[in-house]
């Protein structure tokens, strides 16, 4: 399974906003990394603007959880007008609905990890 599948099956508008979201933490990471690394003068926490990585992390996580709600809300629903359905079935569901919050988490961990950093170097 690619990333290509994967984007498939979590559910093309919550994975392509996930997916923004991912390219906004990285550009704005890179964005913060070069000012701060390439000024001399100090930079205190505020000024630096780098919580909104973090905040942007944390939105993710929490895209990706509701992407997961409403994809299994939607699979009992969908249960419930079947009535009968194997418990394959079941687990596969719920296998598909993960995918946009371990995505979503993964954002959250690359952001987290990156204002981390970011702040140690403010700190200094």
């Amino acid at each position: 399974m690619n990333i290509i599948e994967l984007h498939y099956q979590g559910g093309p508008l919550f994975m392509s906003i996930l997916s923004l979201i991912f390219l906004a933490v990285i550009v704005l990471s890179a964005m913060k990394a070069y000012r701060l690394f390439s000024s001399e003068d100090q930079v205190d926490y505020q000024q630096a603007g780098i919580s909104q990585i973090l905040q942007l992390g944390i939105f993710a996580a929490v895209f990706g959880i509701f992407g997961q709600c409403l994809g299994l809300f939607q699979a009992f629903m969908a249960i419930e007008a079947a009535g009968d359905i194997s418990p394959a079935m079941i687990a596969g569901g719920l296998k598909v609905s993960m995918i946009t919050t371990l995505y979503g988490l993964f954002i959250f961990l690359i952001s987290f990890l990156t204002w981390f950093g970011l702040k140690a170097k403010v700190a200094k």
